[in-house]
């Protein structure tokens, strides 16, 4: 996908290099040492590779490929800098953290998880269509009604079925409510999304894709309410939009969703619905958040005062000042 993104993209892309690495964490022996001896592997590979660019600084996001080159990067001299986009680290960012100069991390909350002076807050980097936004734009991308509520669904790239399959069953409940929705089924759910709605696939006030990059942004922009997973962008783009949101971390990502939902919903921003919740409780916390106009514009103030809107920049910045010294 990211692939496909960057060709899309027309920025320029100066090339693609691939090391050996593997997980050490949460493997059984065998594999922890089949890893070891991929890690050694992509360590002398990234030697190669960085003898052969030099760089001046590194850029590391986190996951097990990020070591060899982290590896070989301090062997070499080379400043880096860990991205941390969530608030809590894995296991693989915290032993990056020991090679790096600095840690640049999304928000200041992130900081306990570091020693003290490691981290910097940038901010999240956010896309330009985001920041380009307007709701008036919205209105006509998305021909909606100004005087009605409009409620954001989505789950990412590839879907959340369970989000999904809980809206479906809701459906009908909440167009007849009034609401607009729309609704991001993810590429893998498209079909059975499109099954499950049935009729209600024609409603006017309904409006379902697969997938939205570009138009992203007016999506946001559009929205009163979102329901969504609590991934990292979250922490970015519902602040820069001041929207209140419901977050259902994904339950099998280990503990990060459920931090940076409760890191929202803590400040008021957000209410955090576990996701075997959704079925039975999704259509009471949707209609009690609509019709509460007084507690949606406190949300959306809440979420607003979050909001760091020069995170690209930041990194940026912080990436020149630590190749230079």
């Amino acid at each position: 996908m990211e692939g496909k993104l960057v060709r899309n993209s027309g920025l320029e892309f100066a090339g693609y290099h691939e090391v050996s690495a593997g997980p050490l964490h949460g493997v059984n022996l065998l594999r922890a040492a089949v890893s070891l001896v991929q890690l050694s592997i992509g360590t002398a590979q990234a030697l190669v590779k960085l003898r052969q660019i030099r760089p001046q600084v590194i850029l590391l996001t986190g996951g097990w490929a990020n070591l060899p080159l982290a590896l070989g990067a301090r062997l070499l001299g080379i400043p880096s800098i860990v991205y941390l986009p969530d608030i809590e680290p894995g296991l693989a960012i915290k032993l990056l953290s020991r090679f790096a100069a600095k840690v640049a991390i999304s928000v200041g909350a992130s900081a306990r998880y570091f020693p003290a002076g490691k981290t910097v807050v940038t901010g999240y980097p956010l896309q330009e269509n985001r920041l380009r936004a307007t709701w008036v734009k919205a209105l006509e991308r998305f021909k909606l009604d100004s005087t009605r509520r409009t409620l954001l669904v989505f789950g990412g790239s590839r879907g959340a079925r369970s989000i999904n399959i809980a809206l479906g069953e809701h459906l009908g409940r909440l167009l007849a409510d009034g609401l607009q929705i729309l609704h991001i089924t993810g590429e893998l759910d498209w079909a059975r999304a499109q099954r499950q709605a049935g009729r209600l696939i024609d409603h006017p006030d309904y409006q379902v894709f697969p997938y939205l990059h570009d138009d992203m942004g007016l999506a946001f922009a559009a929205a009163d309410l979102v329901l969504c997973r609590a991934g990292a962008s979250t922490l970015a783009e519902l602040p820069l939009f001041g929207l209140p949101a419901i977050l259902a971390p994904y339950p099998y990502a280990w503990r990060y969703q459920k931090i940076n939902a409760d890191y929202l919903s803590d400040r008021g921003a957000a209410i955090r619905l576990n996701d075997e919740d959704l079925p039975s409780r999704l259509y009471d916390e949707i209609a009690y958040l609509i019709h509460d106009e007084a507690r949606l514009r406190e949300m959306s103030r809440r979420s607003r005062a979050l909001a760091n809107t020069d995170g690209a920049y930041n990194l940026a910045r912080l990436l020149l000042e630590t190749a230079k010294t």
